[in-house]
């Protein structure tokens, strides 16, 4: 490729621009990032060396560059010799000059020369940001010494200099150049909206313990960085956790962004243990409509080459672009959500009758409570496993409000695998943003009951929708299916903040 050519040949140049822009990019960030144990990290040299990277593909960005600009994407890749060495000051006292060496890197930069103008040279700034990070390796090395025999070291620095240039240099954000003189802070890539997500449950996860079961607990981020991650609690001995957790991140772009799910095993005061990854693309959740998906947990979210199955993952997903919450005028037409209800009643101030959401904006704010009445109708299940020698099953149903811990059931279906029960149970729901509703179906025995299978659910579609009438496949079976009725009658509820 000719531009290989010519890197090559100005090399020497770029070596020199490029150390300086990345020490003052990325050094200020070291500093930010530096942990605990150590004291300072500063860059006592840094060149690039005399290999230059190669570039494997060189595209524009159609749908991204526009009238007013050119995005260009350029794919390399770096096995180089540069000379970087950190001086690091540990809190114990001792200075130690670390080289960063053996660096194998892979991944898209992006240049956006952007706004177009009518002067040489026909842009007015050059922007630049690492656009997708492939894969970035490298040792750790003390110069003269062992980095080894200080525990942790070598893990906390690693770990601050990933968080750097995730921080600095990585998608979305944007360093920019000017070219010609001008105010291009609008180049910059700013919050567009907020993603509100429910961690409901897991389901079928591997066992990562010899005695007794794994501990999962969960960590969701939209960008990788300690402060943006959100860490759920910790299920004990279970393979299939309920979390029914809520998370709230910011989206700063969403056509690019993902949304990723690591699921590890609590190992107590050792490091923990992934299980399984998984991710979703912001781009297939349509604004203002939550999404009830589940992900397949897989071991590598680059390389996936492994196909034991890890167990899978519930989430209820909500993209709500700013801007438009004066949408949510009813909290429960069908353009809502559990998360935005929540969400846009803690952000909105109430009027006395709470009847113009989007009038009230001199009230004090309050939090919301979302209290009402939810009828549940068992009308049937359908295809249930035979449990008894004589090949049926004596099935009933018990419903379980969750947060609450509210129980009933219904009557005992004598010798059938397809009972029909047409029972109505009225649960008073306090907070309803919060509570979920098992059911759980077994069958009944003179010595013994037996549970056949359950199903799980938040209570987000009847709030949503007010009244739902569907078939619920049962987890723990082969087969097996509940009909169920729901319907949500509302009240809300105001507290003070």
């Amino acid at each position: 490729m000719w531009l290989n050519l010519q890197l090559k040949k100005i090399w020497p140049s770029v070596d020199e621009a490029a150390s300086e822009l990345i020490r003052t990019s990325v050094e200020p960030i070291l500093e930010q990032y530096t942990p605990a144990i150590l004291s300072s990290m500063k860059f006592a040299k840094l060149t690039l060396g005399t290999v230059a990277p190669q570039f494997t593909g060189v595209s524009i960005v159609e749908s991204e560059s526009g009238a007013g600009g050119i995005t260009m994407e350029l794919e390399l890749q770096w096995d180089g010799n540069p000379n970087i060495v950190l001086n690091i000051n540990t809190r114990l006292g001792v200075s130690l000059p670390v080289q960063v060496k053996n660096i194998g890197f892979t991944g898209v930069f992006r240049l956006i020369f952007k706004p177009l103008v009518d002067q040489f040279p026909c842009f007015g700034a050059v922007s630049y940001s690492l656009r997708e990070k492939k894969d970035l390796d490298f040792t750790l090395k003390v110069v003269g010494g062992d980095i080894s025999t200080i525990p942790g070291i070598s893990d906390a620095i690693e770990d601050t200099i990933r968080n750097a240039i995730e921080d600095s240099i990585t998608w979305p954000v944007i360093k920019i150049i000017p070219i010609l003189p001008g105010d291009y802070s609008d180049l910059e890539l700013k919050p567009v909206g907020t993603l509100d997500v429910k961690l409901v449950q897991a389901k079928d996860l591997t066992n990562k313990d010899i005695i007794g079961k794994s501990d999962p607990f969960a960590v969701l981020f939209v960008r990788p960085l300690p402060d943006k991650m959100k860490t759920s609690k910790t299920i004990n001995n279970q393979l299939n956790p309920i979390w029914n957790e809520h998370f709230e991140f910011i989206v700063e772009d969403a056509s690019t962004q993902h949304l990723t799910v690591r699921v590890f095993d609590d190992e107590g005061v050792q490091a923990a243990e992934l299980i399984g990854c998984a991710q979703v693309a912001l781009k297939d959740l349509e604004p203002g409509k939550v999404k009830d998906i589940w992900l397949k947990l897989v071991k590598d979210l680059i390389v996936q080459r492994d196909t034991k199955n890890r167990g899978q993952v519930q989430l209820e997903l909500l993209y709500c672009p700013f801007g438009t919450e004066s949408s949510f005028k009813n909290p429960f037409n069908p353009d809502f959500s559990l998360t935005s209800l929540e969400k846009a009643l803690k952000t909105v101030t109430v009027e006395t009758e709470a009847a113009d959401l989007e009038r009230t904006t001199s009230q004090r704010k309050r939090d919301v409570i979302v209290r009402g009445v939810l009828s549940v109708t068992v009308i049937a299940a359908e295809n249930l496993p035979a449990v008894d020698f004589m090949g049926k099953a004596d099935p009933f149903v018990v419903l379980i409000m969750k947060k609450s811990e509210t129980k009933a059931k219904t009557r005992v279906a004598n010798e059938t695998l397809n009972p029909v029960w047409n029972q109505t149970f009225d649960f008073v729901v306090e907070d309803a943003l919060h509570e979920m509703i098992i059911l759980e179906v077994w069958d009944h025995d003179t010595f013994k009951k037996e549970k056949i299978g359950r199903c799980i659910m938040t209570l987000t579609r009847v709030l949503l929708e007010g009244e739902v009438q569907d078939n619920f496949q049962l987890d723990g079976v082969k087969s097996g299916k509940l009909f169920l009725h729901l319907k949500w009658s509302p009240q809300l509820v105001f507290r003070d903040a």
